[in-house]
C-alpha cells in the first residue's frame, strides 16, 4: 500500500529522523530542570529529546491498543515502530465503518501531533476553528495547545478558545468523508 506524501507514517519517520538528527546538547529537553544545586553527574545526559521519545511511545501504545481493540488476534506489533501504521491498517481492514473512521482520525491526530513535535507547527493554520469557523487556528508553543486568534472566540471565562488535536483531526478526517460521499452521489 502506497502512503501519501504526507501522512502519519511519513510525519512519524520524519519526526524520527528528526530526533537522531537533534540531539540533546543542553538541559532543555530533559523532563527534569532544577534551579537547586545537585551533584555533578557521573553519567552524561541522554543525547535525545526525551519529550519526542514518550510522545513516540504514547503514539505507538494508541495505535497498538485501537488495533488489538477491533482485532484481538491481530499479528504481533513490528519490531520496527515506523511500520506501526500500516500494520494497523492491515490488521483492521475488515473493521465496520465506523471503526475505520476511528483509525483515520486517529492517524490524521496523531499526523498533526508527530509535525508539531517536530517543530511544523504551520500544519495547524489551514484548519479552521470548530467554534468560529475562521482560519484563525495558531499552535501555542508557551502553553503547549492550539488556540484561536480570533478576539471574539473567547470561553466564558473571556479565554481564547483551545482545540484538542483529537477535535480538530475528528473534523478534518469527517468532512474528508462527506466530500467523497457528496462527489460519489
Amino acid at each position: 500500500m502506497n502512503q501519501p506524501e504526507d501522512s502519519a507514517t511519513s510525519r512519524f519517520r520524519h519526526l524520527t529522523a528528526y530526533m537522531r538528527e537533534r540531539p540533546v546538547t543542553g538541559p532543555e529537553g530533559h523532563s527534569y530542570i532544577g534551579n537547586t544545586p545537585r551533584g555533578t553527574a557521573t553519567h552524561p545526559g541522554l543525547p535525545i529529546n526525551v519529550r519526542v521519545l514518550e510522545h513516540i511511545d504514547r503514539t505507538v501504545a494508541e495505535v497498538v491498543q485501537y488495533t488489538r481493540e477491533n482485532n484481538p488476534a491481530a499479528e504481533p506489533v513490528p519490531e520496527n515502530i515506523q511500520d506501526v501504521y500500516r500494520w494497523c491498517v492491515e490488521n483492521t481492514v475488515h473493521a465496520p465503518e465506523a471503526e475505520q473512521q476511528r483509525r483515520e482520525t486517529l492517524e490524521y491526530k496523531h499526523q498533526l501531533e508527530h509535525a508539531v513535535a517536530a517543530g511544523d507547527v504551520a500544519v495547524i493554520r489551514p484548519h479552521r476553528c470548530p467554534e468560529c469557523r475562521t482560519f484563525g487556528l495558531m499552535w501555542d508553543s508557551l502553553k503547549q495547545r492550539i488556540a484561536c486568534t480570533n478576539r471574539k472566540c473567547v470561553d466564558q471565562d473571556g479565554l481564547s478558545t483551545t482545540v484538542e488535536f483529537a477535535r480538530l483531526a475528528h473534523l478534518y478526517v469527517t468532512a474528508r468523508k462527506n466530500i467523497r460521499q457528496v462527489r460519489a452521489t
